[in-house]
């Protein structure tokens, strides 16, 4: 397997409080791991030790075979497409200055490039192009959430990080992005860590699913190990629920 996250015996925390404990972790290329478990459990704190935004109080993350700790973290953002729940847009930007925003930082862009590039994502999420003109909050948070989902991906990169990316939206929309998403990865083959509090979503959608408890992997392997081997009642009751 070409590894292209790894997390090497990683503990993490804020102040005294620890989020996570003696995690490993490996994630191949092409790979769409779908992280799941109960609030708290450490899933989000591992999403972004991923993207150097929380650094290991122990062990190490390398990302393409590069140990963060040795790397420059805005250059390797710029190949990490990042979308979390809330979206978090630049609010004094115009939507399409939002999406286009990390592509435009590898290369100068005209104007029409930036046009295509932002009518392009809109269609993918499922808004109509005059949506590009207006400004975060000119939109109602389900758009504002599909915005965050097309600027993660604009950049067309090699890894894709969501954090509950579909938790704002409408299901009947929720159902095109996860086909959308999943038409994504199949032509381009991108690097995608999922949390989802769905187990339907990690089902439909995860080629391995990662399942957390206390700050630490209690569990993980496909759709049908875990259906056929569940560890315990916790994982039991995850799965059935």
């Amino acid at each position: 397997m070409d590894k292209v996250i790894e997390l090497r015996d990683c503990s993490a925390g804020y102040g005294e409080n620890k989020v996570l404990s003696h995690v490993s972790l490996t994630v191949g290329k092409g790979e769409f791991l779908v992280i799941i478990g109960p609030s708290g459990c450490g899933k989000t704190t591992l999403l972004k030790m991923i993207n150097g935004l929380v650094a290991p109080t122990q062990g190490e993350v390398a990302v393409r075979g590069e140990r963060l700790a040795d790397c420059d973290l805005v250059a390797l953002r710029r190949h990490i497409g990042y979308a979390v729940q809330g979206a978090k847009l630049f609010p004094h930007m115009t939507v399409e200055e939002n999406i286009c925003y990390v592509p435009s930082l590898e290369r100068k862009m005209a104007k029409e490039e930036k046009k295509a590039l932002a009518e392009q994502m809109l269609n993918m999420v499922q808004l109509p192009p005059e949506v590009a003109a207006r400004f975060p909050k000119q939109l109602s948070g389900g758009q504002q959430q599909r915005v965050g989902i097309a600027r993660a991906m604009a950049a067309n990169p090699d890894i894709l990080l969501m954090d509950e990316p579909f938790g704002a939206v409408d299901e009947i929309t929720r159902k095109g992005l996860q086909e959308e998403l999943q038409a994504l990865q199949k032509k381009t083959g991108v690097t995608i860590v999922f949390i989802t509090h769905d187990i339907g979503e990690a089902f439909l959608l995860g080629s391995r699913i990662l399942i957390m408890k206390d700050g630490g992997v209690w569990q993980e392997g496909t759709k049908e190990e875990l259906m056929e081997h569940p560890r315990d009642g916790f994982v039991k009751r995850l799965l059935y629920r």
